[in-house]
C-alpha cells in the first residue's frame, strides 16, 4: 500500500508533462556534457583490464558500452529538438532512456563480473572499485531523472551483491574471514551510494521547485507589467485628444486670436497654458515609455548631419531658453560630421538634454553645445554652468519617474521620464549617454554615436 502511494505521488508530481520535459532535457544535457569524460573512463578501464586480465572480454564489453553511448547521443538529439508539448513523445523518450540505461549498465556490470570471475583467489578490489566508481558517477550525474537512476543503481546493487556473495557461496568461509569482511564492506558502500543518490536527488528537486516558483513569479510580473502598459496606453490616448483641444484653445486665447484678454485673466490663462504643455509632454513620454516596454518603438535609421541635428534642437529650445534668460550657443568645429540614426528620436534626445541644461542653469547663464569625432565615434557635448549634480545620482538621473530633487519644494519641474527615454533611444542606436558634473559648477552630458559616411 505504501509503495502504491509513493508511486502515485511520483506520477502526479514528476511525470507531469512540464516537469517531465525539464527532467528529460536536464538529463540529456548532463549526459551530453559528460560524454567525453565517460569515454576517457571507459577506455582507461578497458586498457587496464586488457593488460592485466583478458583483452577479449575487455574489448567486447567496451563495444557494448559504446553501443549504449551511441543510443544516448541519438536520444539526446531527439529530446533537444522536442518542443515539450506531446505526452506520448515524452513517454517514448522516457522508455528510450530506460532502455539505453539498461544496455549501458548491463554492459558495465557484465564487464565487472567477468573481471571478478578471473580473480579466483578472492579480494576483488579492481572490479569492485570500477563498480563503486560507476555507481558514484551515476549518483552524482544521473539524479535529474529518477527512473534511470533507480534502474542503474538497482543493476549496480545486484552486481555488488553477486560479487560479495561469490566467494562466500563458493568456499563457505568462516565469519571472521576476509570474504565476509568484504561482504559487509560492500553493504556499507551500497548504503553510501544510495544515501549520496538521495542527497543529490533532493538538491535537484529543490532546485527544480525553486525554478518553477521563479517562473511563476516571472509570469505574474509579466502579467502585471502588461496590465500596467495597457493602462498607461489607454489612459494616455484617452487624455491626449481632449488635452489637445484644451491646449489649442488656450493657445488661441493667449495669443489674442479670439479677442482681447482681460488683464485679470491673463496670468491665470498663461499658467493654464504652461500646465497644458507639461501634461502634453507627460503623455508623450508615457506613450514612448509604453512603446519601449512593449517592444513597439520603431526607428528609421539614415545618415544624418550632426550640425543639422544640433541646430534644429537649439532652434526648438530657443524660446524656452530666452524666457529664462539663457543663451544657447553652438560653434561647429571643423567638418560636418555624420551619424546613422533616427532623426526625430535623436532630436528628442537633444531636446531633453537642452531642456535640462536650460532648466538647471542660473538665470542669465549660458549653455554650450560641442561636437567632435574620435576615431569612429562622434560625441555631442551639452554643457551647462548651473547647479550641478551630486555624486552617485546616476540612477536618479536616468531612472523612471525619478528626480534628483524629488521633494515637493523642488524648483525645477519635469516628468522624470525624459532622460530614461533618452537613454533607451541612445541604446537602440548602439550609443552611450553619460555625464560628468561638479556640484555648484555645472554639468556636461555626452551623447556618443557611431560615425557614418556622409551621403
Amino acid at each position: 500500500m505504501a509503495l502504491r502511494v509513493i508511486l502515485r505521488k511520483f506520477r502526479k508530481d514528476w511525470l507531469r508533462l512540464d516537469r517531465l520535459e525539464r527532467q528529460l532535457k536536464d538529463y540529456v544535457e548532463a549526459t551530453t556534457t559528460l560524454l567525453w569524460q565517460r569515454q576517457a573512463i571507459f577506455v582507461s578501464a578497458t586498457l587496464l583490464t586488457a593488460f592485466y586480465f583478458d583483452s577479449t572480454i575487455a574489448f567486447l564489453t567496451y563495444t557494448g558500452v559504446l553501443f549504449s553511448e551511441v543510443l544516448d547521443v541519438i536520444a539526446a538529439r531527439r529530446i533537444r529538438a522536442w518542443d515539450g508539448k506531446d505526452q506520448t513523445k515524452a513517454m517514448h523518450f522516457l522508455t528510450a532512456i530506460l532502455v539505453n540505461t539498461l544496455v549501458s549498465s548491463g554492459a558495465i556490470c557484465l564487464f565487472i563480473i567477468m573481471v571478478a570471475e578471473q580473480q579466483l583467489d578472492g579480494g576483488h578490489f579492481t572490479p569492485l572499485f570500477f563498480l563503486f566508481a560507476a555507481a558514484l558517477f551515476a549518483a552524482m550525474n544521473n539524479h535529474q531523472f529518477l527512473p534511470a537512476l533507480f534502474l542503474r543503481l538497482t543493476i549496480y546493487g545486484a552486481t555488488f551483491g553477486y560479487i560479495a556473495l561469490m566467494d562466500i557461496l563458493r568456499y563457505y568461509p568462516p565469519i571472521d574471514s576476509r570474504a565476509w569482511l568484504e561482504f559487509f564492506t560492500i553493504l556499507f558502500v551500497m548504503y553510501f551510494i544510495i544515501d549520496i543518490s538521495i542527497q543529490f536527488l533532493r538538491l535537484y528537486r529543490a532546485g527544480v521547485r525553486q525554478l518553477e516558483e521563479l517562473r511563476r513569479e516571472h509570469e505574474r510580473t509579466l502579467a502585471a507589467l502588461t496590465v500596467k502598459s495597457q493602462f498607461l496606453s489607454t489612459v494616455s490616448h484617452e487624455l491626449r485628444t481632449p488635452l489637445t483641444s484644451i491646449k489649442g484653445s488656450l493657445d488661441l486665447v493667449n495669443r489674442g486670436m479670439l479677442g482681447p484678454v482681460p488683464q485679470t485673466l491673463s496670468p491665470v490663462l498663461e499658467i493654464a497654458g504652461k500646465n497644458s504643455v507639461r501634461l502634453a509632454n507627460l503623455i508623450d513620454d508615457l506613450l514612448d515609455l509604453q512603446k519601449f516596454e512593449a517592444g513597439e518603438m520603431v526607428f528609421n535609421f539614415e545618415p544624418l548631419s550632426v550640425n543639422a541635428i544640433i541646430s534644429d534642437a537649439i532652434e526648438s529650445a530657443s524660446g524656452f531658453a530666452r524666457s529664462l534668460g539663457i543663451i544657447v550657443t553652438y560653434i561647429p568645429e571643423g567638418e560636418d560630421l555624420t551619424v546613422l540614426g533616427d532623426k526625430s528620436r535623436l532630436q528628442q534626445v537633444m531636446a531633453n538634454l537642452l531642456s535640462n541644461a536650460v532648466k538647471f542653469s542660473r538665470e542669465g547663464g549660458q549653455v554650450n553645445v560641442r561636437a567632435h569625432a574620435t576615431g569612429d565615434k562622434v560625441t555631442i557635448s551639452v554643457i551647462d554652468y548651473g547647479v550641478g549634480i551630486p555624486a552617485g545620482k546616476e540612477d536618479a538621473v536616468f531612472g523612471q519617474f525619478s528626480q534628483i530633487d524629488s521633494s515637493d519644494q523642488r524648483k525645477v519641474g519635469g516628468t522624470g521620464l525624459g532622460m530614461n527615454i533618452s537613454k533607451q533611444i541612445v541604446a537602440r542606436h548602439k550609443g552611450e549617454l553619460t555625464y560628468s558634473s561638479t556640484l555648484g559648477e555645472g554639468t556636461t552630458f555626452f551623447l556618443t554615436l557611431d560615425r557614418a559616411e556622409a551621403q
